[in-house]
C-alpha cells in the first residue's frame, strides 16, 4: 500500500471556517498532513472534522498584518515546524450593483479576498524558501476570469488573486515554491445559498454540467497541487473546478 499523499507534511489551511476550507483541511488530514486551520474567531467550532489525523486551529483576520504573522507563527508552533502547505480560502460575497456599490463594500471584499491572500502567502513565505520547498495555493473564483453582474467587487477581488498568483510564482518556483490558484465554479455554500435565487438559476442554465459543484469536489484539486509529485508541474496555474463555466 502506497503512502498517504502529504504523509509528514505540515499545512495550513486560512478561511477553514467555510465549507471549502474545511473540505480541504479534512482531505488532506486523511491523507496524513498535520493540520492546522485558521479563520476569524468562533467560525471553526462550527465545522465538524472528521478526520483521524491530527487537527489544530488558530484565530486568524487576514485584513491585519499583524494578526496574519501571529497566526503563521502559532500555526508553526502547533505543527513542531515552519508550514510547508498553505491555502488560502478565506473569502466573503457580497451581492450589490456597482452604482449602488458603497466604498466600504469594495473595501472590505478587497481586503479580504485580495489583500488577506497577500498577507499570509507573504507571513509563510520565508521559511519555505529556506527549506526549498512549499506549496501556496490560493483560492480564486471563475468570476475572475469571467467578470460578474451585481458581483464587480468580487470579480475584481478573485482577478487579482489570479494575477497575484502568476507573478508570485514566476518569483519564487525557481526556489522550489510553487504556487498556483484554484478557480471554483459556483459552489453550493452558505456563501452562494446568499446569492438571489434568478442568479442561480440562470448560471446553472449556463453550466454545460447543469449544477453548481460542491465543497467536497473542489477539494481533490487542492490535494493534487500540494502533493509531490501530482503538483510538481503546476506553476501559477488556474485550476478550474468549474461545471464547465470556463473552458480556457
Amino acid at each position: 500500500m502506497s503512502a498517504p499523499l502529504l504523509q509528514g507534511r505540515r499545512a495550513l489551511v486560512v478561511g477553514g471556517g467555510g465549507e471549502i476550507g474545511a473540505a480541504v483541511a479534512e482531505l488532506f488530514a486523511v491523507n496524513g498532513a498535520a493540520v492546522v486551520v485558521a479563520d476569524r474567531p468562533g467560525t471553526i467550532a462550527s465545522r465538524t472534522i472528521t478526520a483521524s489525523s491530527r487537527f489544530e486551529t488558530v484565530d486568524i483576520d487576514v485584513t491585519d498584518q499583524s494578526s496574519t504573522r501571529a497566526a503563521v507563527a502559532a500555526a508553526t508552533a502547533l505543527l513542531g515546524g515552519h508550514v510547508e502547505i498553505v491555502v488560502n480560502s478565506a473569502g466573503i460575497l457580497e451581492q450589490v450593483a456597482v452604482r449602488e456599490m458603497t466604498l466600504a463594500q469594495w473595501q472590505r471584499t478587497i481586503d479580504i479576498d485580495l489583500t488577506g491572500t497577500f498577507l499570509v502567502a507573504q507571513a509563510v513565505l520565508d521559511p519555505m524558501l529556506q527549506a526549498g520547498w512549499g506549496r501556496i495555493i490560493n483560492v480564486g473564483s471563475q468570476l475572475g476570469l469571467l467578470g460578474g453582474q451585481t458581483l464587480a467587487h468580487y470579480a475584481a477581488a478573485k482577478a487579482g488573486v489570479i494575477g497575484f498568483t502568476k507573478s508570485l510564482a514566476r518569483e519564487v518556483a525557481s526556489q522550489g515554491v510553487l504556487v498556483n490558484t484554484i478557480a471554483p465554479g459556483p459552489i453550493d455554500t452558505e456563501m452562494t445559498a446568499r446569492v438571489d435565487e434568478a442568479w442561480k438559476k440562470e448560471k446553472r442554465a449556463d453550466l454545460p454540467l447543469g449544477r453548481f459543484g460542491t465543497p467536497a469536489e473542489v477539494a481533490p484539486t487542492a490535494l493534487l497541487l500540494a502533493s509531490d509529485p501530482g503538483g510538481n508541474l503546476y506553476v501559477g496555474q488556474t485550476l478550474g473546478p468549474n461545471s464547465g463555466d470556463v473552458m480556457p
